[in-house]
C-alpha cells in the first residue's frame, strides 16, 4: 500500500526534475505548511470549540436550564480549556508538518526513507495517540464526577426528597461508576484482556467477600438506611445503647455526637439490627414524670396543682396541655403519672424542664400540706408468733433468785 503510494505521489512528481523546480516546490510546501500551522490552525480550533459551546447550550431544554446552570458553570471553570486547545492545535501541527516532510522527502527521491522510518512512526504515533486518549479519558472522567457533584447538589438543593446522606451516597456511586467506565475503557485501549481480569476480580471479590463479610454486611445496611430513612444528619436518636445527634451518615458507619461530648461510631449493619428512637423526627416529645403523694392526701388537689405547675413553665408546651393523673398504687404512696410535651425536642429542654417540674412541685406540695412519703414498710406477726414471744417474755422476768419462782410469787 505504501509502495503503491509512494509510486503514485513520484508519478505526480516526475515532471519536477530539475534542482531548482524541486528548491522551489520545497519553499512552496514549507511556506504552506508554516502558514497554516502557525496561522490558520489556531483560528480554526478556536472557532470550532465556539461553534460547539453554542451547539451545547443550544441542545440545553428550557425546563432544565435552572438546574444545569451551576454544573455547566462548573465544568467550565474545571476543564482546562486553553491547555486542550494547545494539545489539539499541536496535534494538527505536528500532523501536518509529518505530511509536508514526506513530501519534501518524496520530491527528492528519498521515499525509501520514509517507508524505512514508517513502521516506528506509526508505533509512536499508535502510543502516542493511547497516551492522549488515556488522559482525555482520566481527565475527562475526573472533570465530569466534579460536575456531577454540583449537579446532585442542585437537586438536593430544589427538592426536600433528597436528603443529604442520599446526596452524598448518589454522589459518590456515580463518581465511582464513572471511574469504573473510564478505567475499562482505559483497559480495552492498551489491549488487557479483559476477560481474564474480570474472572480474577470474581475470585478476588469471593475471597474478599469471605474475610469482610461485616464491612459487607455494613456496606449493604448503607443502602438499606439510605432509602428508609429513619433518621437525617442533626437528628437526635437513641440507637441501642447510644443516645446522641448524628453528625455524619457514610455507607459503612454512622456517626454520634452523645451528650457526654464524645465521638461514637456505630457500624451500619449494628443500626439496622437494633431498635432505633428519632426523638426529632415529630418535631416534639412527651416526657413522662411520676410523683408519690401520701395516702392521707388528695390525689385530686395533687393533681390539679401539678398540671398548674406544669402549666407555667416555659420549655414546656401547652398545646397538648400537660396533665397528672393517679395512676396506681405504689408502696408508700399514691402514684401520680405527670406527662407533658417539649417543642422542639432538645436534651436541654428535656433536663430543664424536669429540673423546673421537680424544684417547684415540691414547694408547692409543701405549701399545700401535700407529703410525698418516704419509703415505708409495716411489720406484723402472726398470732402464734406473738404467744411465743409473750411466754418467751415471761420466762425472762423469773426471779434471779434461782429458786423458781417468778415475780408473782408462782412456782
Amino acid at each position: 500500500m505504501i509502495g503503491g503510494l509512494g509510486a503514485r505521489v513520484g508519478a505526480v512528481l516526475s515532471d519536477i526534475s530539475s534542482t531548482e523546480g524541486r528548491l522551489a516546490v520545497t519553499a512552496a510546501i514549507v511556506l504552506g505548511t508554516l502558514a497554516v500551522g502557525w496561522l490558520l490552525l489556531p483560528k480554526a480550533v478556536r472557532a470550532v470549540e465556539r461553534t460547539a459551546a453554542a451547539w451545547i447550550e443550544r441542545l440545553l431544554d428550557d425546563r432544565m436550564a435552572e438546574s444545569t446552570e451551576g454544573a455547566i458553570e462548573t465544568f467550565r471553570e474545571g476543564v482546562p480549556t486553553s491547555f486542550i486547545l494547545r494539545l489539539a492545535v499541536g496535534l494538527l501541527q505536528l500532523a501536518l508538518f509529518a505530511l509536508a516532510g514526506v513530501a519534501v522527502l518524496t520530491l527528492w527521491g528519498r521515499f525509501g526513507l520514509v517507508v524505512a522510518v514508517l513502521p516506528v512512526a506509526e508505533n509512536a504515533a499508535r502510543v502516542g495517540a493511547q497516551v492522549v486518549v488515556t488522559a482525555v479519558l482520566l481527565g475527562g472522567a475526573y472533570v465530569v464526577s466534579d460536575v456531577v457533584e454540583t449537579y446532585v447538589g442542585e437537586l438536593s438543593a430544589d427538592s426536600d426528597r433528597i436528603t443529604a446522606h442520599q446526596e452524598q451516597l448518589l454522589t459518590r456511586l456515580a463518581q465511582v461508576g464513572l471511574l469504573v467506565l473510564a478505567g475499562i475503557t482505559v483497559l480495552g485501549i492498551w489491549g488487557v484482556n479483559l476477560g481474564g481480569l474480570l474472572v480474577g476480580a470474581g475470585f478476588l471479590g469471593i475471597v474478599l467477600g469471605m474475610a469482610a463479610r461485616q464491612t459487607l454486611g455494613s456496606l449493604i445496611a448503607g443502602f438499606v438506611l439510605m432509602f428508609a430513612r429513619p433518621f437525617e444528619i442533626g437528628d437526635w436518636v437513641e440507637i441501642g445503647n447510644e443516645e446522641g445527634f448524628v453528625t455524619d451518615i457514610t455507607i459503612i458507619n454512622t456517626h454520634m455526637r452523645n451528650f457526654d461530648g464524645e465521638y461514637v461510631v456505630v457500624p451500619n449493619d449494628l443500626v439496622a439490627n437494633q431498635a432505633i428512637t428519632n426523638r426529632s423526627r415529630e418535631g416534639r416529645l412527651r416526657i413522662h414524670m411520676e410523683v408519690g403523694i401520701g395516702y392521707d392526701d388528695d390525689p385530686d388537689e395533687a393533681a390539679g396543682i401539678a398540671e398548674d405547675v406544669l402549666s407555667g413553665i416555659d420549655t414546656i408546651a401547652n398545646n397538648p396541655q400537660p396533665y397528672a393523673i393517679p395512676s396506681g398504687f405504689g408502696d408508700s404512696a399514691i402514684l401520680l403519672d405527670l406527662r407533658f410535651w417539649i417543642d422542639p425536642p432538645t436534651p436541654q429542654a428535656r433536663w430543664r424542664s424536669k429540673a423546673i417540674a421537680v424544684e417547684r412541685i415540691q414547694e408547692r406540695f409543701a405549701d399545700a400540706g401535700i407529703s410525698i412519703p418516704y419509703p415505708q414498710r409495716t411489720v406484723s406477726y402472726p398470732p402464734e408468733t406473738a404467744e411465743a414471744e409473750e411466754t418467751i417474755e415471761r420466762v425472762e422476768r423469773i426471779d434471779g433468785d434461782g429458786d423458781g419462782r417468778s415475780r408473782d410469787g408462782s412456782v
